[in-house]
Order: C-alpha cells, then structure tokens, then sequence
C-alpha cells in the first residue's frame, strides 16, 4: 500500500492539486532575474481610454490589445461594422481567433466562424476574410509574423507586422490626444 505522503507520478494528477483560496509561495531559483526584466502581467480592460478602436478602412475598426516586439506577435480586436471585407492577405506566421460576435469566413475556404468558435491560420496561404452578418463581426485575433496585403489583382501593397500596429495604435492616440497604454507592450 502507499504512503498517503507519496507524490503521484508526473502526469497523474486529474486536476489542479491545491484548493486553496490563497497566494501561495512558489520557489523559483532565478526570481530576481524575473523581477528585472519580466513584466508579471498585463490587464487591458474594456474602456476605450485603455484602447480605443482605430478605424482600419471605413468600415473596419481594430482595438489593439499586445504588442510583443521581441516575438513579432500582437493581439487585437477585429470590428468589421457590416458586411464587409478585409482584403486578401498571406501571413508569415501563425494566426489563432476567437469569433466574439457575428459571423466571418474567409472566401477560400468553406466554413464559416460564429461567436465562441476557435480558428487557426497557417503561415502561406492567401485568403480573404469577409462577413456577411447584417450586423458585422468581432473576432479576437493572436498573430505571429508580418502579414501580406495584396490589391485585387494579386499586387503586394504592404507588409503588416508588430512595428505596423504599434504605429497604427499611437499614430491614432496622438492624433486624439490618448495616452498610450503600456500596459499593451509586453
């Protein structure tokens, strides 16, 4: 028989193992290190003084949620405000969304993403995304790599990377008089 004081085999828990409603001290061998140049979190809430949505197009807005320049990564918001397009474009790295109102697609591909329901996009592969929800979309998208935009005739127009969308955000904010959040610059 086992002792009660035992640990279980790595991978055997089913669950979290501790209850507890409570800070707990966990060791960490380098915490220091990680008080020096980690940022422990960040919370970006609901007010638009927080982040504003930045028109992107005349029908499309974009509420910038990370930026991650050592990764190349940023999170934000999609609002397309009524049926509408976002041009073709081809990403250069990995793109995880979230549909968080309306629906979108993507005209290449034959499904259709609704509120609660999970993509991923693949780097290379060119598609256009569009909804045709009367009322719109918003989708929350997490984006690795630059991304692509092309002209309807299949023309490279600009690249859309980190450095990008860190602009777009404080172009805008200083355009309006905003604050920049830091807390959005991890």
């Amino acid at each position: 028989m086992a002792s009660t004081t035992e640990k279980p085999p790595l991978g055997g828990i089913k669950a979290p193992p501790s209850g507890a409603y409570k800070i707990v001290s966990v060791p960490e061998a380098h915490s220091a290190m990680l008080d020096q140049y980690c940022v422990a979190g960040t919370y970006v809430g609901l007010s638009e003084e927080e982040s504003p949505w930045v028109p992107f197009g005349d029908n499309a807005a974009i509420r910038h949620l990370a930026f991650d320049v050592r990764n190349n990564v940023y999170a934000n918001v999609l609002w397309i405000k009524s049926p509408g397009v976002i041009g073709t474009h081809k990403h250069r790295g990995m793109v995880w969304a979230i549909g968080l109102e309306g629906s979108f697609r993507y005209l290449e591909y034959d499904w259709v993403c609704h509120p609660g329901e999970f993509i991923t996009e693949f780097p290379g592969h060119a598609h256009t995304l569009v909804t045709d929800d009367p009322n719109g979309m918003k989708a929350f998208f997490w984006m690795q790599g630059a991304n692509e935009f092309y002209d309807e005739n299949g023309n490279f127009v600009e690249t859309l990377d980190v450095w990008w969308f860190m602009s777009h955000y404080e172009s805008y904010c200083k355009e309006h008089g905003l604050e920049i959040n830091r807390q959005l610059y991890l």
